[in-house]
This record gives structure tokens, sequence and C-alpha cells, in this order.
């Protein structure tokens, strides 16, 4: 089922004659679960035309370098081969992504658009809009519920906007019909790079090489399903015990994926409500973060237009910060420091180098990373910026909403004041003892030197 309220119209251009209906494929990299995909489909079945994708590659996108695309290209080979067994063409260009959807438009009928909520993202959009000849039309396929559906302005916290989401699941939370074009596109020579091997493909793009591929993930619809079969299998009837244990891999591992749109996040939500075996209270757990806190992130970032900048912040969390900028800081590191993990803290280092190595970080140790880099940098607009450069370079989710809302998170944002302390104000305060308590850290601190092939720094 692709809901009505999925579907935006982003012109008004008239209909016209074409050779194929294009579907512009950038946030939903997959087959799978894709609306956006669907719909293209449907439309041109009833014109009794072909469906072409076309995918532009920027080596500009801010702040990604290899790691990501060498990550996004292993997806995007594999989405290549499974549109071509559907008899659909994808033609992969080197150009901004507006520039590529532009240059097939003259033999469109139409253009099929998926959604972003990032400015870069909406800027592609509204360019594609404003100079495509034919019907523009956006499908929203990578939240379960579409952002404006859940609520039409930016939310406090997950409370506010929890209630707002859970009522309309019965709506959204519906698996999707998949259709197949009934004409091919195949042989239509329309150009395009050949994407065989996601190395040789990469070899063809001038991309930053500061973070090499990351070790322990591939990037790929079928890499996800797999990993998303070995949570429910093995991991999701603990998930609510184990999830925040940093020294155990009670996690889902989703967050790439899906930042990369090589699963969908309501196939995950329909896989993990299907497992009543597994218990409500790990299901429920769950989906809480899949559904309500990822999709607050896109509320964020749809709404909030300093979404990426310490402005952002609530007016309780920046003026508290303010009040204690002056407040003497017990360690100091700058940015090098803090890259090369070069901290007092063996559980701090022991995060950074997972997230550099691995390309993604244990979530609970995600939230103690930000709340350090606040506690031992000059400023908190210092520690911002540090924290989301740092984030955005290794992780493999960098630059997405969920990492734009939880460094934010770290800082106050979506939370409520605590007790007023030195440095943090009334923002909410993290520390080792705190690790200590809950968790095996020396399990965790041999799990990451393991991973790395050597001891961390203990100074």
């Amino acid at each position: 089922m692709i809901q009505e309220s999925r579907i935006q119209r982003l012109n008004d251009r008239d209909e016209r004659g074409g050779r194929f209906v294009l579907y512009w494929m950038q946030a939903s990299q997959r087959i799978s679960f894709n609306h956006a995909l669907q719909h293209a489909i449907r439309q041109a079945n009833a014109r009794r035309l072909p469906v072409v994708v076309v995918f532009g590659i920027t080596p500009r996108f801010p702040e990604a370098n290899i790691r990501h695309y060498r990550f996004m290209l292993e997806g995007l080979c594999e989405t290549s081969r499974a549109l071509a067994g559907m008899g659909i063409a994808m033609i992969v260009l080197s150009a901004d992504p507006d520039k590529a959807a532009l240059s097939l438009a003259d033999d469109a009928a139409l253009l099929i658009a998926d959604r972003g909520y990032l400015r870069i993202q909406k800027q592609w959009r509204k360019s594609v809009a404003a100079k495509l000849p034919c019907p523009v039309i956006q499908v929203e396929s990578d939240v379960v519920v579409p952002v404006e559906t859940a609520s039409g302005k930016e939310e406090y916290a997950a409370a506010t906007i929890r209630g707002k989401i859970t009522k309309r699941l019965p709506a959204y939370l519906v698996p999707l019909r998949e259709e197949r074009p009934e004409k091919e596109s195949i042989g239509m020579r329309l150009g395009g790079i050949e994407l065989a091997d996601a190395a040789d493909a990469l070899s063809q793009f001038k991309i930053r090489k500061v973070a090499k591929p990351a070790s322990s993930f591939r990037g790929g619809e079928s890499e996800a399903g797999r990993l998303l079969g070995d949570f429910l299998n093995l991991k999701l009837h603990n998930f609510a015990a184990f999830r925040n244990d940093p020294s155990l891999d009670f996690t889902s591992h989703m967050s790439p994926y899906l930042h990369f749109g090589q699963i969908s996040p309501l196939e995950i939500a329909l896989a993990v409500s299907s497992q009543a075996s597994a218990g409500r209270e790990n299901t429920e757990a769950y989906l809480e973060e899949l559904i309500v806190r990822r999709e607050l992130s896109m509320n964020f970032v749809n709404y909030n237009p300093d979404y990426d900048s310490f402005s952002c912040l609530p007016k309780w969390a920046a003026t508290t910060l303010s009040e204690h900028c002056g407040d003497e800081r017990p360690y100091v590191y700058d940015l090098g420091q803090l890259e090369s993990a070069r901290t007092h803290d063996i559980y701090w280092n022991a995060a950074q180098m997972e997230m550099v190595a691995a390309g993604k970080m244990s979530n609970y140790m995600r939230m103690y990373w930000g709340k350090k880099i606040l506690e031992w940098s000059p400023s908190p607009e210092i520690a911002y910026r540090n924290a989301l450069a740092l984030n955005n370079k290794y992780e493999l989710d960098g630059r997405d909403p969920n990492s734009f809302a939880g460094v934010a998170w770290c800082f106050g944002k979506h939370d409520r004041p605590w007790t007023e302390r030195a440095i943090f104000g009334k923002v909410r305060y993290m520390n080792d003892s705190g690790l200590q308590r809950k968790f095996d850290m020396e399990s965790y601190v041999e799990k990451v030197e393991s991973l790395l092939g050597r001891k961390l720094s203990r100074r």
C-alpha cells in the first residue's frame, strides 16, 4: 500500500509524452519496500512506458569521504543488478544529483523522486522541480509515518511526538504490495557508469580519502537483510536487557543501512513486530528506537534550519551552558587529541577508536563520547563543532538526521534540565563510574583492542 500522505507534487507542470517514467533514486537506495520505486512502476505501467532509474554521485557531498562512498557503492552495485533483473535500467552519473536527474529530463513523461530531509537534499529536489518541464512527484519512503503527518511543527522531545506517531501506526505499519514493470528499459542507450564492482566504480571519482573504508561493515541490501535476520534470531529476545551494554553485541546494526536507504524502516518494523516469541518488552523497546526516536530526528532536521549548529539547542540548554562556559575544565583537549584518542579516559579512547576502525560506535558509548567532548572542550560551541566533525567523518551513519539529533542530545536537545553542576550546568551529565557500575568496561576495552590489533593508551 502506498498511502496518499506519502505522495507530494513538487511542481505544477502538465504531463507530456515521453519515452519513460524516470525514478530519481537518491535516499532510498534499494529495491524492497521502496514506495518511490513502486509508485514509478505503477505510473509507468498505467502509461505503457518503461521505468528508468537515475542516480547522481557527487564527490562534493558535505563531509563525505571514501569511507561513506565505498559503503554506498557496495550497495548501489547490488541495487543495479537487482533492477536489471526486473528489466529496469539504472543510470549512474558522476554529477550532482539534481543535475543527473535533469540530464535525462527531456525524455521523461514524469519524474518520481524519493525524499530527503537535510538542507542539501531539499535544495536538490527544489531545483529539479523548478527546472523540469514535466511533473515532479516526491514519495516518502524512509520513515514509517510521514513527517508532516506525524506533526506539523518541531517537537520538543520524544514524549511530545510519541503519541502522535503511535496513534497513526495502524495505518502505516502495513506491507507494500510490490509490482514489476510491464515494459523493459534494459537496452536503452542512456550512458552512465558501469557498476560491476564497488572498488572499480570508486576509482572513477575524486573523493576525499581522510578516513579509510570501515573494517566491520559491508554495504548492500542483502547484507542489511542478513544482519536483520541475525538480530531477530539471536539478539531481539534480550534486546531490552542488554542493548546498552558496550561489552556485548545486542544491537541490530541497522543504522548505516538505514542512513543509505539500503533497508526500509517499514521492513524492519514489520519483521520485529512479527516476533511475538521475543517478548513484548523487547519488541516495544526496539520499535521505540526505530520509529519514535528515529522519526523524532527527521522531525528535528525538517523543521529546524539550524539542525547542524549549536544554535539549534533549546533556550534553557544554551543559557545554562553559556553561564558555565567559564568554569574550570579539569582536562582540555583539542580536535587532534580527540581524533587520535589521546585522552586520560581509556573508555572514551576505546569508543573513539571503535568508531575510527569500525565506522560505528556502541550506542550507549556514543552518548558518553559526546558528553565528554562537552566536558573537555574550551567552550560548548567548540565542543559542538568537534563532536559533529568527528561523528560525520568516521560514522557510517554520519551526516544523518539521527546523527545531528544525537549530537544535539548530548548538549540538551530533546532532553530536560537536570541538577545543576559545573561545566554542564543543567545539561545531563555522564561519568566513567556510571559506566563501571552498569557494565563490564574492561571487556569493552578488550573488544576494541581486539578490533584494532593493539593495546589502547592508558594515560
